[in-house]
């Protein structure tokens, strides 16, 4: 006997830098639990969130779980932030570009090749969504949102390594077509490997796009 998933597909909205940082908490609960971190870390990563929102080329969406169909899910937003994610355009000044750019000159990287992927690209910095909202293609759809028509080259990303890439982020990542630019790097100040991933753009656009709607 099969199943049918019948689970609502979540409603995207896209945020303002004002509406990121007046629902910060919600998009940091999100982000503690998502990444299973303990509790108080949301307290010194508001800040580094804020500043990011005054990056140019900012851009952000939020995925909400509905409190109803029709005009209810449309007139009111809900409670239940379930994902986020955001991100910028990059810049040779940034911690990250300057981080990211020795990691590609220690793995043998030439200088050509190196301007060729960060010349030009979009930094997707956050995508969480809540361990109780996964499985659903509520990662896909915020990813695909938040890059459709952006006017970038490409896209970049880093993300913790994994043993056999087993996990839903790497699957996600596989499955819209990142590819690796640097693997088991270390940035500074955490001793955890990461990948940085990357592909180009444009994006297939999500059929389920934003709706615009404030939360």
């Amino acid at each position: 006997m099969s199943s049918v998933d019948t689970t609502p597909a979540p409603r995207l909205v896209e945020l303002s830098a004002a509406d990121l940082r007046a629902h910060l908490g919600e998009a940091l609960a999100v982000y503690v639990e998502a990444m299973d971190y303990p509790k108080g870390t949301e307290i010194h990563r508001a800040p580094m969130w804020e500043e990011h929102t005054t990056r140019p080329g900012w851009r952000g969406i939020a995925a909400y779980r509905s409190p109803g169909d029709g005009a209810e899910a449309t007139e009111r937003p809900g409670a239940s932030l379930i994902g986020i994610a955001y991100g910028y355009r990059g810049a040779p000044h940034q911690w990250w570009h300057q981080q990211v750019r020795e990691g590609m000159r220690r793995a043998g990287a030439d200088p050509h090749t190196m301007e060729s992927i960060l010349g030009n690209y979009f930094e997707l910095t956050e995508l969480h969504v809540s361990p109780r909202a996964q499985g659903h293609g509520t990662g896909a759809a915020l990813l695909t949102a938040l890059l459709a028509d952006r006017p970038e080259a490409r896209v970049l990303l880093s993300t913790p390594e994994v043993p056999h890439e087993d996990n839903r982020a790497w699957r996600l990542y596989r499955r819209l077509g990142f590819t690796d630019v640097v693997r088991h790097f270390r940035f500074s100040g955490d001793s955890r490997p990461f990948a940085v991933l990357g592909r180009a753009l444009p994006l297939r656009p999500s059929t389920t796009g934003p709706t615009g709607a404030r939360p």
